[in-house]
């Protein structure tokens, strides 16, 4: 496991608020390694998400993620999660020793115009439920385990990741 030292970025945050864009633009500008959580899923799995979803249950997916980002071990990296990483508490709680944990906030709206297929983007969705309602229940989790709540709506990219670089780099 990664000693104590936060020298990493965890970004979390809704499906499609950006995480994986503003963390690949992030990492280059900070010289970091990127590190798209999901991309870490599928390629320990073999499986696409939303294969993981339909074949083994929204169960095992998160218990999958959970273990997937508790195992995570790196310095100086920009690592973005899936937006259900909250749902794992050890992994929120093994993210936060190694990392500054930065929620890209989004309004219920903006996220609603971006989001597209729940299904095909693999969102870890209770069946039956409503964007609206997961964004309610994640919400108060984001920012439970955020260090820093970064508001984000009606930034470019460029613009939100100086701002990070910037509270970031002491």
């Amino acid at each position: 496991m990664a000693d104590n030292n936060k020298d990493n970025i965890v970004l979390i945050g809704m499906p499609s608020c950006g995480k994986s864009t503003i963390g690949v633009v992030l990492a280059k500008a900070m010289g970091y390694r990127f590190v798209d959580s999901d991309l870490v899923i599928q390629d320990r799995t073999g499986k696409l998400l939303h294969e993981i979803i339909e074949k083994e249950g929204l169960e095992a997916f998160n218990r999958i993620e959970n273990d997937v980002n508790m195992s995570l071990d790196y310095h100086r990296a920009v690592i973005a999660t899936g937006g259900s990483v909250v749902y794992g508490k050890e992994a929120m709680e093994h993210l936060k020793d190694i990392a500054t944990v930065i929620y890209i906030k989004l309004p219920y709206d903006t996220l609603q115009d971006r989001i597209g297929d729940l299904n095909e983007r693999g969102v870890s969705i209770k069946e039956g439920m409503t964007f609206k309602e997961l964004y309610e229940e994640r919400v108060p989790l984001y920012e439970k385990y955020a260090d820093i709540v970064f508001e984000a709506d009606n930034l470019p990219i460029r613009e939100i990741v100086r701002q990070i670089k910037k509270k970031f780099v002491k």
